[in-house]
């Protein structure tokens, strides 16, 4: 019964829209970017550059 349980949630796990996995990596990125942005100077246009990333990740086809 265990094993059944497990590919039933590996099942779901595989139809999730791609978009749900891609939050999975951009999100922790995006507040990654956040706690940067508090550095005077370099801090926006390093969250800048992380969130560029992040939202190009988020257009991936998956």
């Amino acid at each position: 019964m265990r094993v059944l349980h497990l590919v039933i949630l590996v099942l779901c796990t595989l139809m999730l829209n791609g978009c749900f996995l891609t939050k999975l990596v951009t999100v922790p990125m995006r507040l990654g970017g956040a706690v940067i942005s508090i550095i005077p100077i370099a801090g926006n246009t390093a969250h800048d550059a992380i969130d560029e990333a992040a939202e190009i990740i988020d257009e991936v086809p998956l």
